[in-house]
């Protein structure tokens, strides 16, 4: 009917792949500071830490890993 078809959505990009986009060496740093800063955090976690820390470190671990997970999404992303 007219006006009624669905018209194709674009797909939803962060603020981040739109920044990045077209960007390879960017992306490449990135990827490798939030792996160090992942390896810091994992490597104080099994230390031990009191656990206002602890949770604190939790969440930022988390953070790192989303941050990553986007980043391998733009860098395997076909142009």
């Amino acid at each position: 009917m007219y006006g009624l078809e669905k018209k194709p959505q674009a797909g939803f990009e962060f603020d981040l792949e739109k920044e990045l986009k077209g960007n390879p060496t960017k992306i490449k740093e990135l990827m490798k500071t939030a792996d160090e800063k992942i390896q810091e955090i994992k490597s104080t976690l099994r230390q031990g830490a009191q656990s206002e820390e602890y949770d604190n470190f939790g969440v930022l671990l988390h953070g790192y890993s989303a941050l990553q997970r986007v980043l391998n999404r733009l860098a395997t992303k076909k142009k």
